[in-house]
C-alpha cells in the first residue's frame, strides 16, 4: 500500500550530454562532477529535499552505472524513505516488448504506473543537468493559486540570446498565450527552464494523446516526436488549457557545453555571482567518500581557489577548483582550471584554462591549455579538455580547444 502524495517529482536524467564530449563518454551528463564536491544531479535532488518533496523518480538511460551507484538509496539527500523516497527508473521490458525512452514526454509516459502508485495532485518535471537553487513548493503554490493546468518556470534572458531557448509569450497575468521553440525573431525574452508543474490528471491525458498521435504518425512514415516543449505544451495551448509562466530570478546555468561547464565552475570563485553553496538554510547535499583533510605543503602557493578533501597541494594553484583526492606536485602550476577527483598533476606540468577529468595524470613538463593572452587570434583559443582516466605523457602538449579522450 502506497501513501498518497500531494506532489511527485520526475527527474529526467537520461541525457547523453554529447556536447561535453570526453567528459560524458562513459558517464551520464547528470553525473558529471561540479563545484569541487558535487555532481550536476545534486542540485535538483537537493532542491526537492529542501522544498519538502520526498518522492522522486529519476529516469536514467545513457551510461547509467555511475549515476545509479551515486544515487544509491538516496540517503545523502534524505530521500531514503519507506513511503516515497528516490527511485531510479530505467527503461524496461513489458509483454508488449522493450523500448528506450523516445523523448522527454515518452520517458514520463513509460513511468505513469510509478506516478499512479502515489496518486498525486501535482507532478513536477525536472531536468538533471542544471545548476540552480529553487524552492519548488513556491512554484506549486503559484500553480494552485492560478488554477493552472501547467506552470512553466521561465528566466528572463538577454534578447541577443533568446533565439537559443524555447520562448514563452505571456499576458499581463503571466498566462502563457504562445510558445515558440528557438525563434529567429523573439517576441519575448522569457526562456523556458525545462521545469514544469502539471496537474496530474491533465498531464496523464496529454501524455496518452501524444503517445497515440506520435505512434500513428510513425506508422504512416510522417515526422513524429514525444517531447514536452514540442508536443505537450503546444497541444495544451492549442486546446486553450491554463498555462502560466513562473518567473525565476536567481542563478541558473544550463551546463550543456564544455565552455558553460567551465564558466559555471569559475562562477563559484566570483563574489558577484549569487550562487551561495555555504547557505545553511538551503544546503546542496552530495554523496562523498570519507577522505582526510586536504594537505598544503611547504611549496604551495594557493590563490582564490576551492580545494576539496583528500587533496595534496605542493605547487601553484590560482583561480581553480580542485575536487577530492587531487595531487598537485611541487613545481606544477594550475591556473583557471577544473581538476576532477583523483587526478595527479606532476612536477613541472602546467595546466591553464582547462578541464581535466577524474583519475587522470598530467606528467612532468606536460602542458594542458594556455591563457588567451598567449594566442594571437582569439578565435583559436578555447578551453582544453582531458577526459577521465587519461594520461598526458611527459613533455606533451594539449592545445587550446583540443579535447583528449585517450592517452597521449
Amino acid at each position: 500500500m502506497y501513501t498518497k502524495k500531494r506532489v511527485v517529482a520526475m527527474l529526467l536524467a537520461g541525457g547523453q550530454g554529447s556536447r561535453l564530449y570526453a567528459l560524458t563518454k562513459n558517464v551520464a551528463k547528470p553525473a558529471v562532477p561540479y563545484g569541487g564536491k558535487y555532481r550536476l544531479i545534486d542540485f535538483p535532488l537537493s532542491n526537492c529535499t529542501n522544498s519538502g518533496i520526498d518522492t522522486v523518480g529519476v529516469l536514467t538511460q545513457y551510461q547509467p552505472l555511475v549515476l545509479n551507484e551515486y544515487i544509491g538509496n538516496g540517503q545523502p539527500w534524505d530521500l531514503d524513505k519507506m513511503n516515497g523516497g528516490v527511485h531510479v527508473l530505467p527503461p524496461y521490458e513489458t509483454q508488449a516488448g522493450a523500448s528506450w525512452y523516445e523523448g522527454t514526454a515518452n520517458a514520463i509516459y513509460q513511468n505513469m504506473r510509478f506516478i499512479e502508485r502515489y496518486d498525486p495532485e501535482y507532478v513536477v518535471v525536472l531536468g538533471g543537468d542544471h545548476i540552480y537553487k529553487m524552492d519548488y513548493s513556491k512554484m506549486v503554490d503559484f500553480h494552485v493559486a492560478n488554477d493552472a493546468d501547467c506552470t512553466i518556470s521561465v528566466i528572463d534572458v538577454p534578447k541577443a540570446e533568446a533565439s537559443r531557448f524555447g520562448i514563452m509569450i505571456c499576458d499581463e497575468n503571466q498566462q502563457v498565450t504562445d510558445f515558440v521553440e528557438k525563434p529567429k525573431e523573439p517576441r519575448s525574452t522569457l526562456a523556458s527552464m525545462g521545469i514544469y508543474v502539471f496537474t496530474w490528471d491533465k498531464l496523464r491525458k496529454y501524455l496518452i494523446e501524444n503517445e497515440n498521435e506520435a505512434n500513428a504518425k510513425r506508422e504512416k512514415g510522417e515526422p513524429w516526436s514525444k517531447d514536452f516543449g514540442k508536443d505537450i505544451i503546444t497541444s495544451m495551448l492549442r486546446d486553450k488549457q491554463r498555462l502560466f509562466a513562473y518567473e525565476f530570478e536567481g542563478y541558473w546555468k544550463d551546463v550543456g557545453t564544455l565552455d558553460s561547464l567551465w564558466e559555471a565552475n569559475m562562477d563559484l570563485l566570483s563574489p558577484s555571482v549569487p550562487l551561495d553553496l555555504y547557505d545553511p538554510g538551503w544546503k546542496i547535499y552530495s554523496r562523498n567518500s570519507n577522505m582526510p583533510p586536504q594537505y598544503v605543503g611547504d611549496n604551495a602557493n594557493i590563490e582564490n581557489s576551492m580545494i576539496s578533501e583528500g587533496s595534496t597541494i605542493d605547487g601553484t594553484v590560482d583561480f581553480s577548483i580542485l575536487f577530492s583526492g587531487v595531487t598537485i606536485e611541487a613545481g606544477a602550476t594550475v591556473n583557471y582550471s577544473i581538476i576532477m577527483p583523483g587526478t595527479v598533476i606532476k612536477s613541472g606540468a602546467v595546466v591553464e584554462y582547462a578541464i581535466v577529468g577524474s583519475d587522470s595524470v598530467i606528467e612532468s613538463r606536460a602542458r594542458v591549455g594556455t591563457s588567451p593572452e598567449n594566442i594571437e587570434n582569439r578565435d583559436d583559443w578555447g578551453i582544453a579538455v582531458v577526459g577521465h582516466n587519461v594520461t598526458v605523457s611527459a613533455g606533451k602538449v594539449v592545445e587550446p580547444k583540443q579535447i583528449i579522450g585517450e592517452n597521449i
